[in-house]
């Protein structure tokens, strides 16, 4: 331990930081096949990012989460503007007395004309903030590295167009090959998903067990391919089926999305869950059909049963409609019980 440079016990340092920046990768989007390898960037490329600056009427603002002046800050309810502010100038009186051994009282009423470094329109400094990004994380240590501090603060005020803030904020659009893993943070939204998928297979084990008839209609219900399941389908399948659903290895992969569609498909109860299977199956089957007018008719009657399929739903459980659900029910089933 005697022999480790000042440099390794940096890096060691900084590994041991509950903050990094971190490759996103979503299998769900194509990025010339790299998602395939869990890779966000070609091996051994850089993307290299300076912190964005707005021009407005020749006017540069640059995007550092530490400028009271930005209209996100002003536009904030007074209460909560004063203490953003204040969180603000006490950040900058930090990095100043650190950075360039600058010390100035943040409720001084000169404050901003007393900083040297972090003035919002410094441009020889704010355009050194450079963060290098490739497939390996990129650690960094706000309470000690300054410079680490600044870049933390710029990528939550959404500074870096490549590094999302959060993994909530990369998963909600297509645009971030990076975002900002802050542990507890990350670990709490990841484990948000393994919940909800070990209650969806422990759902799926009930079913299995005690209630294959419902594992069946389920199945009818979620599965794209519905006529694929027949009464003679061996539960072992429907299982099956069920589990590549949920884990996210069919054709929809968000794993929160597929658990959390088990679970409320699952929920439904027996007479609207087999109404549900009856309906996509009875479109398939031209049982029902939709006509040039957009509604969906009952092609024997000809009696218009609604637009949609949870419209069709509503309109055969009216016990005015008993002889076409019949009618509908008679000519599923039978393909069911083939």
């Amino acid at each position: 331990m005697e022999n480790i440079t000042v440099v390794e016990k940096d890096r060691a340092q900084k590994r041991s930081s509950s903050v990094s920046i971190r490759p996103y990768i979503n299998s769900t989007i194509s990025n010339m096949g790299l998602e395939k390898w869990d890779m966000a960037v070609f091996e051994g490329v850089v993307h290299e990012e300076v912190i964005a600056c707005l021009d407005y009427n020749g006017i540069k603002r640059y995007v550092t989460g530490l400028n009271e002046f930005s209209p996100d800050v002003k536009s904030l309810p007074e209460e909560e503007r004063l203490a953003v502010v204040k969180e603000i100038r006490s950040t900058v009186a930090q990095l100043e007395k650190e950075l360039a051994s600058n010390v100035i009282d943040p409720k001084d009423e000169e404050f901003w004309n007393k900083v040297k470094l972090l003035k919002p329109d410094n441009s020889e400094f704010w355009e050194k903030i450079v963060l290098r990004m490739g497939n390996d994380p990129v650690f960094l240590d706000p309470s000690i590295d300054p410079y680490d501090l600044i870049k933390l603060r710029a990528i939550e005020a959404g500074g870096f167009s490549l590094v999302a803030k959060s993994l909530d904020n990369a998963r909600s659009s297509a645009n971030y090959k990076f975002y900002l893993d802050k542990y507890e943070e990350t670990i709490s939204i990841k484990t948000e998903v393994k919940k909800l998928r070990n209650k969806a297979l422990s759902e799926l084990q009930k079913l299995y067990d005690k209630n294959a008839n419902k594992l069946f209609l389920i199945c009818k219900v979620i599965d794209s391919n519905s006529t694929q399941y027949r009464k003679s389908t061996p539960n072992d399948v429907l299982y099956d089926n069920m589990d590549k659903y949920i884990n996210g290895e069919t054709v929809e992969t968000d794993k929160k999305k597929t658990a959390s569609k088990f679970l409320e498909v699952s929920a439904l109860d027996m007479e609207t869950l087999k109404l549900r299977a009856i309906v996509k199956d009875a479109n398939f089957y031209k049982v029902i059909a939709t006509r040039g007018d957009g509604n969906i008719y009952h092609m024997k009657s000809s009696a218009m049963l609604g637009k949609t399929p949870s419209e069709i739903v509503e309109h055969l459980k009216n016990p005015l409609n008993e002889d076409i659900l019949l009618d509908v029910t008679r000519n599923v089933e039978q393909h069911w019980n083939n």
